[in-house]
């Protein structure tokens, strides 16, 4: 059975579905291979036609490795600086090889065009910089 999430006629579904449509940036946890946390914050895009999270990584980066080893994620989105508005999912994630790098994509290019300006210049250089999709299956979303 596909992931749902949390129904939108809640305030909590309705949470969800816009911080994932909206928000920037989520922190992606993997595990190390001594199994200590190692969270990092990451551009994302919520796919909702396939109720997956596309990030895109640097090739060698560490958390390939920690992926290879233990495939299981978490993924927070930031809370409102009270304690509240906390949204945390757990899910799988593979190595995508079908999806297309960063720069073909243009909702993500959209999301993320006034970022990718001021920090790469160019959709282009980002996407040869962060050359591997990733792709994250969530199994469970929980927060208030």
């Amino acid at each position: 059975m596909p992931f749902q999430l949390p129904d939108v006629a809640t305030p909590f579904g309705q949470r969800v579905a816009r911080r994932l449509r909206e928000a920037p940036v989520i922190w992606l946890t993997t595990v190390d291979a001594k199994g200590y946390p190692q969270p990092a914050p990451v551009w994302f895009w919520w796919d909702e036609s396939t109720s997956t999270i596309l990030v895109y990584s640097r090739a060698g980066a560490k958390r390939e490795e920690h992926l290879r080893q233990n495939p299981r994620v978490s993924l927070n989105l930031d809370g409102d600086g009270s304690g509240g508005d906390i949204i945390v999912i757990t899910g799988q994630v593979q190595i995508s090889t079908t999806d297309p790098s960063a720069d073909q994509l243009p909702v993500y290019v959209d999301k993320y065009r006034d970022f990718i300006a001021r920090s790469f210049g160019t959709p282009r250089h980002f996407a040869e910089l962060y050359p591997v999709p990733l792709r994250i299956r969530p199994t469970q979303v929980r927060g208030h």
